[in-house]
């Protein structure tokens, strides 16, 4: 026999070694899978953002449409004081929603602030357009119908958005 007096630790070493790769391709693995479970409960978690994303803006831009508009506030108010109203309450909830800007493209994005922009370039050029003796009535009238004669830019938004939605998910 060998009289080497390391040859138990040798021997315990050869013995532990197979256990200790084992051990650490164990756990390797295991850090492996749980960084995967997070990268995809992140992905779930932006995709989930996104949709809500989307829906608010289908919202806001809903609440755009001047047949909506339309319906809002007293009809006893003059149409400035329904003007003021209206456009108040758009850059209030453009204002909100401004940070979903983060789940759409830039090409839609634009496309949202454009239909903003143009619904309270309508209102303003509607009532440019008015004689100064009429109601809120036929201001509403006239405002729903340059809307119908000019492209339903609301609309097309909207459906941009739909299709955006049916890719990215």
């Amino acid at each position: 026999m060998i009289d080497w007096p390391y040859f138990p630790y040798a021997f315990a070493l050869v013995i532990a070694l197979p256990f200790l790769i084992y051990i650490r391709q164990f756990v390797f693995s295991y850090i492996k899978l749980k960084n995967q479970e997070i990268k995809l409960l992140t992905v779930k978690g932006n995709s989930e953002q996104r949709v809500h994303a989307y829906e608010r803006i289908t919202l806001f831009l809903e609440r755009l449409k001047p047949s909506n508009l339309v319906t809002k506030f007293d009809r006893n108010l003059a149409p400035h004081e329904f003007i003021f109203l209206v456009e108040k309450t758009i850059n209030e909830e453009f204002d909100y929603n401004a940070s979903q800007q983060l789940y759409l493209t830039k090409n839609l994005w634009k496309n949202v602030v454009n239909c903003k922009n143009n619904t309270l370039h309508l209102l303003h050029k509607t009532y440019e357009n008015l004689n100064d003796n009429s109601t809120l009535d036929d201001f509403k009238t006239v405002f729903l119908m340059n809307y119908m004669n000019d492209a339903d830019f609301i609309s097309q938004t909207i459906e941009d958005l739909r299709k955006e939605n049916l890719i990215v998910n």
